[in-house]
Parts: C-alpha cells; structure tokens; sequence
C-alpha cells in the first residue's frame, strides 16, 4: 500500500475536478481543501484561508500551506492543482513521492467548448437542472490550438517528471468519474478503507447535449480540426507528438519562403504588415495557425526558405506588454492578473482603465509596480504564471530553438536595414518597413528616467547581458 501523507488533483479547468473533489470528500479521513494554490483567491472564491493560512501568508511562502494541508489532524488532506497554479507548488508536488498524484484529464475539445460556454454563461457549477443556462461556443482554431498545446505541454511535464523519479500516478479520465468502482479504487489507493455504496449527487453534469449543438459554428470547428494532426486529440498523457514550444503563433509569408517566429509583444504588427507588403498581398493572406505537422511541410517545400525573429528592448518590451494587456480592461486584456497585481501586488492600476484624470505620475507609478511584478515573477517569486508576452526573450527564443532555430534576429532599432538584408537574401526587393513599430513608445518617453531604466534592468538583466542591450533610447523621429 502505498505511504502518502498528502494528495494532490493535477487537473485543468473543465475536466471534472469539481465532481471528482465532492467524491474524494465523501470518503471518511480523505479531504481535498479546493484550488489551494490559485494565484487569484485560496481554495474557492470567496474563501479568506485555508486551515489559518491566509493567501498573503501562502503566497510569501506555499510551502506553510503545503505543510499545513500535509498535517491535516483527520487524515489525508490534499488539493486541486491546475497548470496555471503557483508553478513552485506544481514542482514541490511533483518532487515529492510522499505526495500522492491523481491525474485527471478530458477530451481537450469537450474541455475547451465547456469552458467557453462557462464564461459566456458565468455558470462554473451546476446543483439544479432547472437553473441551467444554455448558450452556444464559437469555436476559434487558434484559440482551440493554444489550448491543446498548453494540456499537451502540462501533461507532458507531468509524465516526464514522474519517470525521471520513478513515481507513478492514478490516472483518471472524464468518463471515469461516473464509475463508482473506479473510486473506491482510487479511495483504496489512498489508503482509504472505506467504500462508497454511490456517486454525489449534489453537483449536474453541465451541457450533455452533442457537440454539434454547442457550437455555433459547427461546420467551421470540423473543418479546423481536419487539419490537425489527430494524435494530438489523443487522451493525455500520450499525447503525440511532444512539444516543447508549439507554433501557431509563426507567421509564414504568402508566397515568399519567410517565417517569422513572433516574441510576444515585440513589433509584431509592423513585421506582420512588412511580411505581407512583400509579396503585394493583405495581411488575411499570411499564413497562420500553423502544427509541427504543417510547419515541417512548409519547411520541406521551400529550399531556401529564412526563418526570423525580432527583439525589442526589453524595456520597451515589458512597457508594451503592461499597455496592451495589464493597464486597460475588456477583451484580450489580462483581466485576472490584472486585480491580483491591484489587490495582492498593490500596483496602483486605475479600477477601471486609464480615464481622463490618468496622467503621466500615474502612468509610471503603475508601471514601476508592474515592473516590480516581473522581476519578481521571472525569479520564481510569485503565484503567477510566467507569461510568454513578459517571459525574458532568451527564454522565449531557447523554447523556439527546440522547433524551429531562426536564421537571423533582427533588432527593432535597424528594422529597416535589417528586413532588408533578409529580403535580399531570398532574391526579393525589400519592402518598406512601418514608420512607427511601437505606438506605446510616447508614454515610455514622457515618464522615461534612470529610475525606470534601473527597474527595466532588474526585471530583464539576463536580457541586457545575453543580447547586449544599452539604456533605452526613443525612437527616432
């Protein structure tokens, strides 16, 4: 039998955790406290601690709560974890064989259709049929491809972890959760002795009905997912084939054999705009959503072919970054991250967005905060999640490497001269490069000094060192 002192659910978001956590807590001496480790709140929603240990104390150090959850007086206490969780609690968990791991995954794309249904309807749980909520998904194809890729990546690292340590996990799939033999098999290995005589009954399976009747744009989503490769659908963790970064994201022009391997908030809507100019063609015409599948058939049909990346001052880049996704609020914005900054970081972000009373005191307060964040965040010293729109450019281009290696990185300061000599390259005349890369660059220059230079530096100094980068400079006008 095996000897744990803890258990851990490693799920994602729409995969049964709820379900499968209401079972696990109807066994006598076995409890699972919530989502322990949401960066965003501490267990549920409107919890304020977990066993007295409050989210500021288990953010300054997870390990008071680990061990705190370890010690449970009346048996076996553990915990949801989900991929985007407090990543110092993932390998804490994954290191320790005394931590028993339940794997749980679901069909990715019934996962992410319930998940957008979720937030269109605002209704995460289900206790009463009759209060259901009903509305259809739209399925987006590069949406759907990210989210298969961070499952396949999160399961991936789960599996390789566990070889590497010679541990082994409780697998359980979404269909498994209605099979009562199969949790008194998991309470057994548990060391549960007790058995279930039935499944809770509390919680209603939300939005049984077909597929085709959940997605608005039915036909679309089966046209998308003609074109992917079907292994990737496979039930986790045999996922094929295993990625480390995953390449939707690469842009490959129309006709000319150029690739370009975007780091998120660079100039990327200039080069996008470049790389369409050069052949003549709109922008709709770029190649996008590309597999690993599909790129190694681009690659293959183009001798010849260049693949480029672009770098951004990394202070410009983290400036960018807090512009688009932090400071204002809506669609494609960071809406969660965004309040934890403001109530846990207590980065001075106006509630609602910058209105007519945000100057530019403002601006650099908040900024400054947010810069705080990331140094923070790159060091392993926060709940968060690193994202790959702040995550240092060495790391993001090392990821592309294991894919794709880019030919040439270019620097947004010589754009010009730069796509040039790669348009040359190829035998192509260059085409002109947009005036302005950066619109964000006016506010970097109204609140720009050696105070925010110095917190640029501290954030990103694998940057400054790797790439050479000076002090930030305007641009050019």
């Amino acid at each position: 039998m095996p000897d744990f002192d803890s258990f851990v659910i490693l799920a994602e978001m729409r995969t049964g955790s709820n379900f499968l956590e209401a079972n696990i807590n109807a066994f006598p001496g076995l409890h699972s406290f919530g989502e322990a480790f949401n960066p965003h709140f501490i267990g549920y929603p409107n919890s304020t601690d977990i066993l007295g240990i409050t989210q500021a104390a288990r953010d300054a150090n997870p390990q008071v709560l680990l061990d705190r959850i370890r010690d449970w007086p009346e048996g076996l206490g553990g915990f949801r974890l989900f991929s985007d969780h407090d990543p110092r609690v993932i390998e804490a968990c994954l290191a320790n064989p005394r931590c028993a791991k339940i794997v749980l995954t679901r069909n990715p794309l019934e996962s992410f259709v319930s998940r957008k249904i979720a937030a269109a309807t605002g209704q995460w749980k289900l206790t009463n049929v009759r209060h259901a909520r009903q509305q259809a998904a739209h399925f987006d194809a590069a949406e759907f491809t990210a989210h298969l890729t961070a499952v396949q990546a999160a399961q991936v690292h789960i599996l390789n972890t566990l070889q590497r340590s010679a541990q082994t996990a409780f697998y359980l799939d979404y269909e498994d959760l209605q099979d009562l033999g199969v949790m008194n098999g998991l309470a057994r290995w548990l060391g549960c002795t007790a058995q279930a005589e039935g499944l809770d009954t509390k919680l209603k399976k939300q939005n049984p009905e077909p597929m085709a009747e959940k997605v608005a744009n039915y036909p679309a989503m089966e046209a998308a997912l003609a074109r992917l490769d079907r292994f990737n659908l496979t039930r986790t963790p045999n996922f094929e084939p295993r990625r480390g970064p995953m390449v939707p994201g690469h842009v490959a022009a129309a006709v000319s054999p150029l690739i370009y391997l975007p780091v998120r908030c660079g100039p990327e809507a200039a080069v996008r705009r470049w790389l369409a100019a050069l052949d003549d063609r709109p922008e709709a015409d770029l190649q996008t959503g590309l597999t690993q599948k599909t790129l190694r058939l681009w690659l293959r049909d183009r001798p010849g072919h260049r693949s480029f990346t672009v770098l951004r001052h990394p202070l410009a880049r983290a400036h960018a970054a807090f512009c688009e996704l932090i400071l204002p609020t809506g669609p494609g914005t960071f809406g969660a991250i965004r309040q934890t900054l403001r109530t846990t970081f207590k980065v001075p972000l106006p509630k609602d967005g910058p209105t007519e009373g945000y100057d530019a005191a403002a601006h650099r307060a908040a900024f400054m905060g947010f810069l705080a964040f990331v140094r923070a965040n790159l060091s392993a010293q926060t709940a968060l999640r690193t994202d790959p729109s702040w995550a240092t450019q060495f790391a993001v281009i090392h990821g592309m490497a294991e894919v794709i290696m880019p030919d040439m990185i270019l620097r947004e300061e010589r754009l010009q001269d730069d796509l040039a000599q790669l348009a040359a390259q190829i035998g192509d005349s260059p085409a002109p490069v947009p005036e302005e890369t950066d619109p964000h660059a006016p506010w970097l220059a109204a609140i720009y000094d050696a105070e925010v230079e110095a917190a640029g530096r501290d954030a990103y100094l694998r940057d400054y060192v790797a790439f050479g980068f000076g002090d930030w400079r305007p641009p050019a006008t």
